[in-house]
């Protein structure tokens, strides 16, 4: 695999854990009893932190590539594994 492929695949495994860790430990301003700004939404989060997503969504998107680059050197999952039309083909 080159070097350009492996920084594409885990730029995407990247925004797809930030996406994923975006919405764990975010609390409202109600939650944590702070006054909120004239004309702010109820569901806005009160103690947003966007280098903890960033290092949370760092960590998820390094294991998740080891286990990607792992199969894809070892082959343990094949495109004919997940061919799901030979199990109805009887």
């Amino acid at each position: 695999m080159k070097i350009t492929s492996i920084i594409a695949i885990y730029g995407l495994f990247w925004v797809m854990s930030a996406f994923i860790v975006l919405p764990f430990g975010v609390r409202t301003h109600d939650e944590l009893g702070q006054a909120k700004v004239a004309g702010q939404a109820d569901s806005a989060p009160g103690n947003f932190n966007p280098r903890r997503i960033a290092f949370r969504a760092t960590i998820l998107s390094a294991i998740a590539f080891v286990f990607y680059y792992a199969n894809y050197v070892n082959g343990w999952i094949t495109v004919a594994d997940l061919d799901i039309t030979t199990y109805f083909s009887h």
